[in-house]
């Protein structure tokens, strides 16, 4: 079996990291450019950096702070937010990158998920997707929702509908994210994480709730995901990485270790 990756994510809002609950009540928690550095040492596999507001308040992302987190680390980078364009990737990408993740501008736009594959190669494309729960009905039938512009935007559009099209679009990746169990440390959301990985080729990593290491241990095993991002568990000092990764080696899951 492959490795699982823990991947820490910094959300970034007017160039400070921030933290919030179910997508709302943000608040400074300190730089990102030291804390992706300290996440790096620590052994994580990856790190995701969002630029939050950048849709929703129509602007370009913060390139200087991508640029500064690049250069502190080595391992692979994924930067999403205010992409909306192959020439926005392309920046992002000259900024340090090794993936760009899409999430508003692809719903809004299925286009760009297979221009991006085109140029840059699907394995730089992450599509994210936020996702509310829903009661199901003709047009949601799974029951979960997509919405953008950080949970503000309900679209209408059914979720595994959804990521079954960005796969055949190009997309390499899913970010699936689910609003409803985001920063509440109470676990992922399993039923909505294995219906996404079960039903996909490409890998799903699992974001929103974890509060101990095993919901991380859980989202790749009962959830079937090949990562887990992790945010306030790490972030509020409940845990190290390290930490994470050894009790998630004594249940069993195959993870990459820092001795």
């Amino acid at each position: 079996m492959l490795n699982k990756r823990i991947i820490p994510c910094l959300d970034v809002r007017d160039g400070r990291l921030t933290k919030g609950i179910k997508f709302k009540g943000n608040v400074d928690i300190g730089d990102p450019v030291e804390t992706a550095q300290r996440y790096y040492e620590q052994g994580a596999d990856e790190i995701v950096f969002y630029d939050i507001t950048a849709s929703h308040e129509k602007r370009s992302i913060f390139l200087d702070v991508v640029e500064r987190v690049a250069s502190k680390i080595f391992i692979p980078f994924s930067v999403g937010g205010g992409i909306a364009s192959v020439d926005d990737m392309r920046q992002v990408l000259w900024a340090g990158a090794e993936k760009i993740s899409i999430n508003s501008a692809a719903v809004k736009e299925p286009g760009l998920i297979e221009q991006g594959a085109a140029a840059f190669g699907s394995q730089c494309i992450v599509v994210g997707m936020d996702v509310l729960r829903v009661a199901p009905s003709e047009t949601i039938p799974s029951g979960y929702e997509i919405v953008i512009h950080g949970g503000r935007k309900h679209m209408g559009i059914d979720a595994l509908w959804w990521a079954r099209e960005v796969q055949r679009r190009g997309a390499g990746e899913i970010c699936l994210n689910s609003i409803d169990a985001d920063g509440t440390k109470d676990g992922y959301e399993l039923t909505l994480t294995r219906l996404i990985a079960d039903n996909v080729r490409i890998p799903v990593i699992a974001s929103g709730g974890a509060g101990t290491p095993r919901h991380m241990a859980e989202a790749v095993t009962t959830g079937h995901a090949s990562a887990a991002l992790i945010a306030s568990i790490v972030h509020y000092g409940q845990y190290t990485i390290p930490e994470i990764k050894q009790i998630m080696h004594d249940q069993g899951v195959p993870v990459r270790m820092v001795w």
